[in-house]
């Protein structure tokens, strides 16, 4: 739902142009259990550095832990005892720029790579976002982001050959003959989103984020989220989300519509330090299985 109001090295997983944000490095780390009792992981870094006068560089690299799988074949369905374990990851590096603290925008150039033990495909993509600040306190934002455009992705490799008698003029022979997969797009999105800030006594902070979601191969999804936040020690989020076309309950829909949480904590490492570390929380509910889990780690320098 942050799409206007994303700051820092987590930007560059939704709106690339919040990066330029940050006050000087941070540093991320992110860790999901998603879908639990799938007993399938995700894991994230997020490394942003401030360059020269309002730019900022950063490096992102999100990968899925998908466990162990049984090694079957033609010839033995039932597994021979060997197991493999897929390899799912993308790798960003990232570039976003603030022009006089009201446009700020954003590119990430991604790597994008699936495998198994004998056959991979992978593609190069691109991210971009803008957000655009106003209001008499800089209390509205306004956001677009659009991820994921880039070249096809195919897989090739040795699990797609196989080897077929071709009889000769003397003697039959084996040829390998190699299969040529189709090869399919990335799931472009585009998000539009908008936030307010309505300040309560001099440090306290209600936000509320609107944010519509386009995607290329699903159901387009509206949602909206407020943060209660209290200075920069502590902040409560809560937000739901709606796809569009999709019943209630329908297991045809997104996984993780509907209500999600969250909260941060975010201490100084000692008293009038700049340097803060900070935990978050966030939970999703999933129509199947038992909800997405976020737990992540933050350090501000």
């Amino acid at each position: 739902m942050g799409t206007a109001n994303v700051t820092g090295s987590e930007a560059m997983f939704l709106n690339v142009a919040g990066l330029s944000r940050i006050n000087k490095t941070q540093i991320q780390l992110g860790h999901s259990r998603y879908l639990v009792g799938s007993e399938i992981n995700m894991n994230a870094f997020g490394f942003g550095q401030r360059v020269g006068k309002g730019g900022a560089f950063g490096i992102s690299l999100v990968a899925f832990d998908l466990g162990d799988f049984d090694y079957t074949t033609e010839d033995v369905p039932e597994g021979s005892g060997a197991t493999f374990s897929p390899s799912f990851f993308n790798m960003g590096v990232s570039y976003a720029h603030l022009f006089a603290n009201k446009v700020s925008v954003g590119i990430t150039f991604k790597f994008v790579n699936e495998s198994i033990s004998n056959a991979r495909a992978s593609a190069i993509a691109l991210d971009a976002g803008v957000q655009y600040v106003t209001g008499e306190k800089d209390n509205f934002k306004f956001g677009i982001s659009l991820r994921n455009i880039g070249t096809k992705m195919r897989f090739q490799g040795e699990g797609l050959s196989k080897p077929l008698p071709n009889p000769g003029p003397t003697f039959p022979y084996n040829n390998t003959y190699y299969e040529r997969s189709s090869a399919y797009e990335l799931p472009s999105q585009l998000n539009i989103g908008l936030s307010n800030d309505w300040l309560l006594g001099n440090i306290s902070r209600l936000t509320l984020v609107l944010n519509f979601t386009s995607n290329a191969f699903s159901r387009d999804q509206v949602g909206g989220g407020l943060e209660f936040a209290m200075g920069q020690n502590f902040a409560l989020r809560a937000g739901y989300k709606y796809e569009f076309d999709a019943a209630p309950g329908s297991t045809e829909a997104t996984l993780d519509n509907g209500f999600s949480g969250g909260l941060s904590v975010s201490l100084p490492v000692k008293k009038g330090s700049s340097t803060r570390v900070a935990l978050d929380y966030a939970y999703r509910s999933t129509e199947i299985f038992e909800g997405i889990h976020n737990i992540g780690l933050r350090l501000d320098l």
